[in-house]
């Protein structure tokens, strides 16, 4: 089992930035990718960005490439999701999920195992 806890959200202004975190617990010996989803008002779960376990490899959605960049810290069990250029449209709640094993690309929310509770990112216009 794996316990995912994100934090860093809020609101903030278009164009602004925010950093969210995502620290695990539990067996995070094992080798766990990992991704971030978020998930607007009536709208699905949609793909934001993945990074593979060791961090070597990251996939971003179109609309984020050049905006998001994810990573992380194996030594604090914690992945990160620096957001810039925020939009309105990026208003969502966003969640960290892992997945365990594998080297490709995840942007199906049923490929994850684990899942967080998300925090919520507002952006005002």
């Amino acid at each position: 089992q794996v316990q995912l806890v994100e934090s860093g959200g809020g609101l903030v202004q278009a164009g602004g930035s925010l950093r969210l975190s995502c620290a695990a617990s539990g067996r995070t010996e094992s080798s766990y990718a990992m991704g971030w989803f978020r998930q607007a008002p009536g709208k699905e779960r949609e793909f934001v960005a993945h990074i593979t376990w060791n961090g070597g490899t990251t996939y971003y959605a179109d609309s984020m490439k050049g905006r998001f960049t994810i990573s992380r810290d194996n030594a604090k069990n914690t992945v990160y999701l620096q957001m810039n250029s925020l939009k309105p449209e990026d208003t969502a709640v966003y969640y960290c999920a892992a997945r365990y094993g594998g080297s490709g690309y995840y942007p199906s929310p049923y490929e994850y195992n684990y899942w967080g509770q998300g925090t919520q990112v507002t952006v005002s216009s």
